[in-house]
């Protein structure tokens, strides 16, 4: 392992499990009841993998519960590419503080976040139904943290999720144990999209190595991003 690669093992976890603990016991009802929507749309609409609301539960929910210490109390977030509403709808139960917006370009899994969203009682959330660029040159530099879940390589999320947040915010990514090369790949190069104090935080959930990668925006992204759709994985920001 090269010195890049030692530098961004040397991990911590953001959320120890006395303080998962609390959260999962402080909103266990509305957290399985989640668990259970989200499994009732297994067959009609992939929002997880898995179907068994234990084993969402066990396996996205609380995975969510782990990055919930780096947001603010109060603010604007979004989770871009939301698809059953992980990690958004867990932060929105978590931080009644925070206004949550949902951002999907697929309308059913949109109605589907509508529908839970309802039945949860939130009302601090907001469905949007559009492409990520398309939002970003709508609400640019708006919100005080994004997160992405299973959406793309971690170059392209960045690109989609810098312009979105204005300056002092973060930008989330939740990854597994392949990420790092994804990384080393675009470290010297971050900062041109307004991004710096990257952290890596590990930890376990059901017995599988996670991670959450976190960046400050410490400036401004240029306006020339988001391009336009699908051009982010067609040609790289970093290589251009």
């Amino acid at each position: 392992m090269n010195e890049s690669g030692k530098r961004h093992n040397r991990s911590a976890s953001p959320l120890d499990e006395e303080e998962a603990g609390r959260l999962l016991d402080a909103n266990r009802e509305r957290l399985h009841l989640y668990a259970s929507l989200l499994a009732s749309y297994s067959g009609k609409l992939r929002l997880t993998g898995p179907s068994d609301p234990e084993v969402i539960m066990d396996e996205h929910i609380l995975d969510c519960l782990f990055s919930v210490s780096l947001l603010p109390v109060e603010g604007a977030v979004i989770d871009v590419g939301s698809g059953g509403g992980l990690p958004g709808i867990v932060w929105a139960l978590c931080r009644p503080g925070l206004v949550v917006t949902l951002l999907d370009s697929v309308k059913k899994k949109c109605v589907a976040l509508e529908e839970m969203s309802l039945e949860l009682g939130l009302e601090n959330v907001r469905v949007v139904d559009t492409r990520c660029e398309d939002h970003a040159r709508e609400r640019r530099e708006s919100y005080d943290c994004a997160a992405a879940r299973a959406v793309a390589s971690t170059d392209v999320l960045l690109e989609y999720l810098s312009p979105l947040v204005s300056a002092g915010g973060s930008i989330i990514c939740f990854k597994g144990p392949k990420h790092l090369e994804e990384i080393e790949t675009i470290e010297d190069e971050w900062h041109l999209l307004g991004l710096g104090n990257f952290k890596r935080y590990k930890y376990e959930i059901a017995s599988k190595k996670r991670y959450i990668l976190e960046w400050k925006k410490t400036g401004n992204t240029p306006g020339e991003y988001p391009r336009k759709v699908g051009i982010a994985e067609k040609r790289r920001w970093w290589r251009c």
